[in-house]
């Protein structure tokens, strides 16, 4: 009888053990989840305003490169009261895409010179202009600080 009891607590004691050996089992840790979730989150937190630019900017290529057939670049200029220049010659705003297709293919790399006191639309209205007329090769003029 003793040996009975024994066994039968035995026994008992084992499907307890096995019942919360279970329970542990099938619970799953998150933590280790959410921190991998928040360092996603923060990686395209930082990233998403890298991958948005506004301009398209045309960057300097080696020396391997081509070189250009050109053998001076137009340049495109806007005076303090928002006058437009193409070289030298005064040009009226709607003339504009007109007389550049005379003087230069889409191709040809154009320079974009606007004055300090100059609005920043009427610069950025220019730069549109031309860019919508297929002019992909536009640099901007700055001058060099003292």
């Amino acid at each position: 009888m003793g040996m009975g009891v024994a066994s039968g607590g035995g026994s008992g004691g084992g499907r307890r053990r096995r019942r919360k050996r279970s329970a542990v089992m099938s619970e799953i840790n998150v933590t280790p989840m959410v921190d991998v979730m928040l360092v996603l989150l923060i990686i395209m937190m930082v990233a998403a305003p890298m991958l948005t630019s506004g301009v398209p900017v045309d960057l300097p290529r080696t020396a391997a490169s081509e070189l250009p057939s050109q053998t001076r670049p137009i340049t495109v200029s806007v005076s303090p009261e928002g006058a437009i220049f193409v070289d030298e010659a005064p040009v009226a705003e709607t003339e504009l895409v007109s007389t550049m297709s005379n003087l230069a293919t889409v191709e040809d790399r154009i320079y974009l010179r606007g004055d300090t006191t100059v609005n920043y639309g009427t610069v950025m209205r220019v730069m549109g202009m031309l860019s919508a007329a297929g002019y992909t090769k536009i640099g901007l003029v700055t001058e060099r600080e003292r």
